[in-house]
C-alpha cells in the first residue's frame, strides 16, 4: 500500500507541517509508504478533457490543503482522498457549512448572509446593518467566509463598530452570526475519525472571544458531555467526514451550539492536553478503509 500526503504548494504554517510529519510516521509504523507532496508539485491539468497528474500510482490521499479545484481533479482521475473533495469543499466555507447543517434542524447560531459586494467604492448597505442588529441583536460576530486559526473573526459590540468591520470585509464572502455569550472565549474541540469521536479538550482565551490556538487560546483536558459527543458524530456523518474537529460553544452547561466544523482540524494542541495519538488512530482508520 503506498499514499501522499497533499500540503499546499506555498508557505506552510508549522502546524500544517508538524500535521503532514506525524501522520507520515504513523503511516511507516504501519508499513505504509507515504510521501508529503506540495500541491504545487502535482502539476495536473486537463488534457484532451482527461485529467493528468504526477499523484498516481497510490493507494490514497490525505488532503490536507482546502484547494478545491485539485482536490476535485484529483479525485476524478481516481484518487481516494481523505478527507473526499465534497467534504472539504463544504467546510472550508463557513456560509456553505451553516447552509448544509441547516438541512438536518441541529443548533445553529442564528445567521445573516450577506448581500456579496465587488466593488470597493460599494458604501455599506444602512437598511442591511440595521436587519443584522435587529435579527441577532448585538454585539454581533462577523465572519469571514474562507480562513483558519481565528483569522477573519470579529465581534462588533456596536453599531458603529459593526458597521466599521463591515466596511472593512464587504468585498469579501463573510456571515453575521448572534454571539453565544455563555462561557465566552471557551468552547470544546472534539476529533472524530470514522464518525467516532476519539478526544476532546476544552479551548479558553481569557483575552479574547476566540478559543482558537492561533488566536491565543490554550487547550485544557476535557470529557464533553454526552450532548455534545453525538452532535459531533452527527455532524461528522452528515457532512460525510472521515476526520474532523467540531468546534462547539455553550449555550448552557449540557447544550451545544455549532461554532465551526473543520475538515483538516489542526490536532497537536490535541495530542499535547490529552496524550491521544490522534494521528495513529486516523493512520489506522485510512488503512483499514483502503483494505476492504
Amino acid at each position: 500500500m503506498k499514499g501522499c500526503i497533499i500540503i499546499n504548494a506555498y508557505k506552510q504554517p508549522y502546524a500544517s507541517v508538524l500535521q503532514a510529519e506525524r501522520l507520515q510516521k504513523e503511516f511507516l509504523n504501519l508499513g505504509v509508504n507515504v510521501d508529503i507532496v506540495s500541491d504545487g508539485a502535482s502539476k495536473t491539468a486537463l488534457i484532451n478533457g482527461k485529467v493528468k497528474s504526477l499523484i498516481n500510482d497510490i493507494d490514497f490521499a490525505i488532503f490536507l490543503d482546502k484547494d478545491k479545484y485539485l482536490s476535485n481533479l484529483l479525485e476524478k482521475s481516481g484518487v481516494r482522498l481523505f478527507n473526499s473533495h465534497n467534504s472539504i469543499r463544504v467546510c472550508d466555507d463557513k456560509a456553505e457549512t451553516v447552509i448544509e447543517l441547516s438541512k438536518y434542524n441541529l443548533p445553529l447560531p442564528n445567521t445573516v448572509f450577506d448581500p456579496l459586494s465587488y466593488s470597493e467604492d460599494n458604501q455599506v448597505n444602512s437598511e442591511f446593518v440595521d436587519f443584522v442588529i435587529k435579527e441577532l441583536n448585538l454585539p454581533v460576530v462577523v465572519k469571514e467566509c474562507y480562513g483558519s486559526m481565528g483569522k477573519g473573526i470579529y465581534k462588533a459590540e456596536t453599531k458603529k463598530e459593526l458597521c466599521s468591520i463591515l466596511d472593512k470585509v464587504k468585498n469579501k464572502p463573510f456571515i453575521c452570526q448572534e454571539y453565544i455569550s455563555y462561557k465566552k472565549g471557551t468552547d470544546v474541540r472534539i476529533i472524530v475519525v470514522g464518525f467516532k469521536a476519539i478526544t476532546s479538550i476544552l479551548r479558553v482565551n481569557d483575552k479574547d472571544f476566540r478559543s482558537n490556538v492561533g488566536a491565543g487560546g490554550k487547550g485544557v483536558n476535557f470529557v464533553a458531555p454526552q450532548s455534545f459527543i453525538l452532535l459531533a458524530e452527527e455532524i461528522s456523518k452528515k457532512l460525510n467526514l472521515d476526520y474532523c474537529g467540531v468546534d462547539l460553544l455553550f449555550k448552557d452547561d449540557a447544550t451545544p451550539v455549532i461554532c465551526e466544523v473543520n475538515s483538516n482540524a489542526f490536532f497537536e494542541e490535541t495530542e499535547r492536553v490529552t496524550n491521544i495519538n490522534v494521528a495513529k488512530i486516523y493512520a489506522e482508520y485510512v488503512v483499514n478503509c483502503c483494505k476492504k
